[in-house]
Parts: C-alpha cells; sequence; structure tokens
C-alpha cells in the first residue's frame, strides 16, 4: 500500500525525514519496503499485514507516526455547511439484515456539479497509484485512502423510491456493475438495493444503473460497515477484489460511518458545489459495545523482559486511541480498544502494543532460565532416525504446502476420499488440503527438471488430511513419502545405472529396519498412479503400510516427465503406533556357518518374497538366512521366466554342521522349489 508523506504531515506534526520514518514504523511492525521521490514528495510503500486494517489509510499511519515522533495528530475536518431540509425527507434506509450490515450511514447532497477534479485531488491520488474518474468518485476514494472508510456515492434521481435496502441478493438475482460485467448473485450475498432491483454489491462495487454520471445533481453518499467473512466471500465467488473489499473484508472501523460521510460531503460541497441536507441518516440498530481490557505492568514484564511503568504503558495507549484508566495501587490499567482496533481483544494484545513502541530492539537476546527438563515429543526419535538415515542414503528433504490443486491431488488418493476445501484460499487454484504428499513431491521434481536437475532422491515427513471425523475436524494423518529419479552413482568409474524400482524397495526395507519391523509381506498391487507390473504393497498385520513402484505414464505425461520417476509413501502414523520391542542381545557365534548356492529359472508371476518366506517356513532349524544376489533376464532365458541367482546359510546351534546334514536340509530346498513353484534348477 501506497503511502504519501507529505499528505501524512497533514495528519499528523511528523518531523522525521521520511527514511528514518520508514525506518522507524518498521522497527514497530510496520514494514516499508521502499521509499521513493515523487517531485517534492516521498512515497512509502508498505507491507501491511491482515491484522491490521487500521493502517490501510494516511490517518492510521499518522497514528502511529506521530506517536514516534512525540507530535500530534489532526483529525481531517468533518465540519459540513448544511441546510435547513433535513436529509431523512429526500432519502431512507432501511436494513434488513442486520448480521451482515451492523451499520448504514448516509448523507444527502443536492445540485453538485459533476466534472473534473481540481488538480490538487488528481495529484494526490496519483501519487499513491489511483486514477482520476470524476470529483465525486475523487472525493469517495480520497476519503477511503485518507480515513481507510470505503464509501460509495450513488445517483439519488437514479434510487427508485429514493430509498436503500440492504438485504440479500434474491435466488438468480443479476447486477451489472460498474466494470460492465453482468453477473449472477447467490442468496448468501448482501446487496445494496432500491425499491425495485439491487445497485451495488455490499462492500464490493457499485451498479451501472446508479453511477454517478454527467447529468447527475443529487447525490447519496454510502458509508456503512459490513460483515467481514461476507465481504471475503463474495468478493471471492465473483472474482472481484476491490480496494474497498480489500478493506471491508479485514474488518473496517465500526465507529467511522458517520464521520466519513461527513467528510464526504463536506469535500464534494468543495469540489462539485452542491447543498448538503441537514444530518445524517445512520441506520445503526444494536451499536457495538467493546469489552474494556486489563494490562499488568507484571505481564508486560513476563512477556518481554521489559521493565515499563503503567503510566508509560498508559501514554502508549492512549496516543493510540485506547480509551485509559490507571489503576496505579493495582499496577494495571483498564483500556478500551477504539472502533478501529479489531485486533485487540486480550490483556496480550495490549502488551504487544506497548512493547512494540517502547522498542523491540531493547528485548533481551537471551533466553530466561528455566527449571523445566526438555524432552522429546512422542515419536520424535523415530523421526529424527528416519530423517538422518535417508540423509545417509542420500536422500534430500523437501517440505512443500498443505494447500493443493484438487485435480492433481485426486490423482494420488481414492475418490472416495473426503476434501477439506478451505474457505479462503490464497490462491484459487489451490483450495483444498492435500490428501497426499506426492502432489507436492512430484511438483518439486518438476521444478527440478525445469532447472536441469535429473538426478534426484527426495523425501518428505508431514501431514495429510481427510474429511472431518466425529469431533467435527479434518482426520489429520502423518505420512512419508519417497521419490528417486536418474543415475543411481554420478561418475562412477565403474559405469552408469539409472535408479529403478529395486532401489526405491531397498530404502522402504531399510526404513522398516529402523522399527524393527518383521514379518511384513510385499505383494503385487494396482495402485491407479502406478505402472501395472511395476507397483506393489508393503502388508503388515492385514494392513497395507505403503505403496511404492514406478509412475504410471498417464502421471508421468502430467507432469510433462521424460524419464523415469519411482515414488513411495508410507502410513508413517501406523509406524509410530506399532509396539516397540524390547533388544534382545545375544553372543557372536563362535563356529562357522555352511552355505549353498542356487540357480534357478521361475517364471515371472513369482515374487522373491513368497520364495523366501516358503523356505524360511520350511521348519528347518539349520537355516540361518536366505539372501538374494542375482536376477537375469535376457539371452538364454525363456519368455515369461526369470533367472534368480540366491544363497541358503546354514548354521548349527552350538556345534558344526556336517556335509549330510547340509545336503539334506538343502534337498528340502530345491524340492520345493520346483514342486510349489515349478522351478527349473540349473
Amino acid at each position: 500500500m501506497k503511502i504519501s508523506y507529505n499528505w501524512l504531515r497533514e495528519l499528523g506534526r511528523i518531523t522525521l525525514e521520511p527514511h528514518e520514518l520508514a525506518e522507524k514504523l518498521t522497527m514497530i511492525g510496520l514494514a516499508v519496503d521502499s521509499v521513493e521521490r515523487l517531485g517534492d514528495d516521498h512515497i512509502l510503500d508498505f507491507d501491511i499485514g491482515s491484522n491490521r486494517p487500521d493502517c490501510l489509510s494516511h490517518l492510521g499511519i499518522a497514528r502511529e507516526a506521530a506517536l514516534l515522533d512525540q507530535g500530534s495528530l489532526a483529525l481531517p475536518t468533518t465540519a459540513p455547511v448544511e441546510v435547513d431540509q433535513p436529509a431523512h425527507e429526500a432519502a431512507a434506509v432501511q436494513i434488513d439484515d442486520a448480521v451482515l450490515c451492523p451499520r448504514y450511514a448516509a448523507r444527502v447532497v443536492r445540485g453538485v456539479r459533476v466534472g473534473p477534479s481540481p488538480a490538487w485531488l488528481v495529484n494526490r491520488l496519483e501519487s499513491i497509484g489511483q486514477r482520476s474518474v470524476n470529483n465525486i468518485a475523487d472525493v469517495s476514494n480520497y476519503v477511503m485512502y485518507e480515513m481507510g472508510q470505503p464509501t460509495h456515492a450513488f445517483d439519488l434521481k437514479r434510487l427508485a423510491g429514493a430509498k436503500i435496502i440492504v438485504r440479500r441478493a434474491q435466488h438468480g438475482e443479476q447486477i451489472t456493475t460498474l466494470d460492465g460485467f453482468t453477473r449472477e448473485l447467490s442468496t448468501q450475498m448482501l446487496v445494496i438495493a432500491d425499491s425495485h432491483r439491487a445497485v451495488a454489491v455490499a462492500g464490493v462495487m457499485g451498479g451501472e444503473d446508479t453511477e454517478i454520471g454527467a447529468a447527475t445533481t443529487d447525490v447519496l453518499i454510502e458509508s456503512a460497515y459490513f460483515n467481514p467473512r461476507s465481504v471475503r466471500t463474495t468478493a471471492r465467488q465473483l472474482g472481484l477484489d476491490t480496494e474497498a473489499s480489500y478493506r471491508f473484508e479485514r474488518g473496517a472501523d465500526f465507529g467511522a460511518q458517520a464521520r466519513a460521510a461527513d467528510r464526504v460531503a463536506t469535500l464534494i460541497q468543495e469540489v462539485a458545489g452542491g447543498r448538503i441536507l441537514k444530518g445524517v441518516i445512520d441506520a445503526y440498530p444494536v451499536p457495538v459495545v467493546r469489552d474494556s481490557v486489563h494490562l499488568r505492568t507484571s505481564r508486560i514484564k513476563q512477556i518481554s523482559g521489559l521493565d515499563v511503568t503503567i503510566e508509560q504503558a498508559a501514554r502508549i495507549l492512549g496516543a493510540l486511541g485506547f480509551t485509559v484508566e490507571v489503576l496505579p495501587a493495582q499496577g494495571e490499567l483498564r483500556a478500551v480498544a477504539p472502533s478501529f482496533r479489531v485486533d485487540v481483544s486480550r490483556e496480550v494484545d495490549l502488551v504487544e502494543e506497548v512493547v512494540r513502541h517502547v522498542g523491540y530492539d531493547l528485548i533481551d537476546q537471551t533466553l530466561p532460565p528455566s527449571t523445566v527438563a526438555g524432552c522429546f515429543l512422542p515419536g520424535e526419535g523415530a523421526r529424527r532416525a528416519v530423517r538422518h538415515s535417508l540423509a545417509a542414503l542420500g536422500f534430500d528433504e523437501a517440505i512443500s504446502f498443505s494447500f493443493v490443486n484438487p485435480e492433481t491431488d485426486r490423482t494420488f488418493s481414492p475418490s472416495n476420499r473426503g476434501r477439506i476445501v478451505l474457505a479462503n484460499p490464497i490462491d484459487a487454484s489451490e483450495d483444498e488440503m492435500r490428501s497426499s504428499l506426492l502432489t507436492g513431491l512430484l511438483e518439486s521434481v518438476q521444478r527440478n527438471f525445469n532447472y536441469n536437475s535429473r538426478d534426484l532422491k527426495l523425501f518428505e515427513l508431514g501431514r495429510v488430511f481427510d474429511a472431518p471425523g466425529s469431533h467435527g475436524r479434518p482426520v489429520e494423518r502423518e505420512s512419508l513419502a519417497l521419490v528417486v529419479t536418474g543415475e543411481a552413482a554420478i561418475d562412477d568409474w565403474r559405469g552408469h545405472r539409472s535408479l529403478d524400482f529395486y532401489d526405491l524397495k531397498g530404502t522402504v526395507e531399510a526404513l522398516l529396519d529402523i522399527f524393527d519391523v518383521k514379518g511384513f509381506t510385499i505383494e503385487r498391487a494396482s495402485v491407479e498412479y502406478l505402472h501395472p507390473g511395476q507397483s506393489c504393497s508393503l502388508v503388515l498385520d492385514g494392513f497395507v503400510v505403503a505403496r511404492f513402484g514406478r509412475i504410471h505414464p498417464r502421471v508421468a505425461a502430467l507432469f510433462k516427465y521424460r524419464q523415469p520417476v519411482y515414488v513411495a509413501e508410507i502410513d508413517f502414523e501406523r509406524l509410530l503406533e506399532l509396539e516397540v520391542r524390547r533388544a534382545a542381545y545375544s553372543s557372536i557365534p563362535r563356529l562357522p556357518a555352511t552355505s549353498r548356492d542356487v540357480s534357478a529359472m521361475v517364471p515371472d508371476t513369482v515374487l522373491w518374497g513368497n520364495i523366501e518366506s516358503a523356505i524360511t517356513g520350511l521348519g528347518i532349524n539349520e537355516i540361518d538366512s536366505v539372501r538374494l544376489f542375482d536376477v537375469y533376464k535376457g539371452q538364454g532365458v525363456p519368455e515369461g521366466m526369470r533367472s534368480l541367482a540366491f544363497r541358503v546359510i546354514y548354521r548349527g546351534d552350538g556345534r558344526t554342521l556336517t556335509d549330510d546334514e547340509v545336503s539334506a536340509g538343502h534337498e528340502k530346498v530345491r524340492q520345493l522349489l520346483e514342486h510349489k513353484f515349478g522351478a527349473q534348477l540349473r
């Protein structure tokens, strides 16, 4: 938001130079991105947080600057010269929905002359990037940038019945807004209507039917307070983001309506002539009353470590517009926040106001001492072990947004999975909470590919979200996702090899070793986003704990991948829920083991995991382990078959096995392979 330095000086006694003022404002939480010279003026470009709508105006910034410079604030002149005719005889205001519009004030000015604005008004608006329209519209914009209260001017003669009705839109109702587009409204949207039709979208934009034009002579000035959530929802649904909606949806000043109407009427009379009718038509059914908040000096000390007197705190809050009552005996004060400070409701909010003007730079950087012993959160040890193990395997950790594009996210989750839709997304194209980590992880791969980084091993440990459960809140689960692609070893003297399915499978098994998981099986699986024949599920105690494999060509085309990409997604929360086994130690074997190698051709449909489980399940106590060391398909191997080479290791319990004992056990292994798996032994 752009602020004119000269304009600030008209509203407050400010002696600080522009760059010095910008630095001090930044130090109290009102960040100034840049200061640019413009003629005899300087323009300060602010980045105002969404919690400070009071500073979306020159008056709000001037209030803060005056306190910094120990100056005073000069409020804009709001003393219109009125005629005797009462305004309520010329127009009427009716609020049908006081929840969405608690207050609506109106002023009437007759006999205006619409035309170009005077040079001072044009220059003032153009200096902050607002183009001039005509003298009536320019005054409305001027007051919004000056006081922070959006206003709107209607051609009174084009208002049917000379009446304003604030109501919800009717089903199928349409309005042509000032930008020339005809928009269909929903019954959840608030409109400003006359006796016949909607003439403005409340808090967002006016309509063409009552637009100020060259023939306009009588003006009705709108100055209202609208429900922030209603304005925000309407603006998003209509795709209309205006300067007015930007302020209303963050929380306007609910006490400024009459003052802003007076200010607009005064300036219109100055630049366009006319007669201001007597009084403000102020529809305010249920006035808003703010509760007082107590502030203790002990609380300031506890939070910030600063020693601030109650008198010093009272001076700061008073200068910021708070109504303050000092209670010196108790070492505290009682303050009522002004109507423009919608962000203040608790003692800690008052602490922040005081501390930022005392000076954040005075806070001691040393952490206060604590007698409480720290400890890891549940599962934190496992999370650290996983991160360290993956880093040792050459993986880099990725952190992606929890907000995702719905179409992309649905690619990696079941169609019947519940969706968590954001009510106010930062980006309209990313308006859901992720149901899979793969959405963000594969977008990271795509960005790396765009920068010609094609050898990647990434992982992400984070939360995914499902539809609300019985408690009404979204169900969150912790998940772990992996992705590998490109060369396995770059510039290796032994040659190049691409990362493949088995690299990913080995990583998944290594992670299970961290949790000491036994008894799992790896099974062929049909996963929609994975390549048929190159996808598996890891099953533990009847539950699918992980799915992994090569990305399906359809998904690869979606991300424009030109090389194989392998992914895995692990239900990390289920791993954390596993019972931790006590470590059992045994002595290192003193006697040597004996091994037998097996080379066999087996059908492609036979999984190595099934062979390994069958061998260990023979009940031969002397079998210590079974290790696969070679898989071959190619010349000399029939179609539909593959050659496996593995080693069976035998070890006796406290004695050395004889050759006959090993041969007898190994014969059972050979018979199992031939009879159960149709293996051809070589």
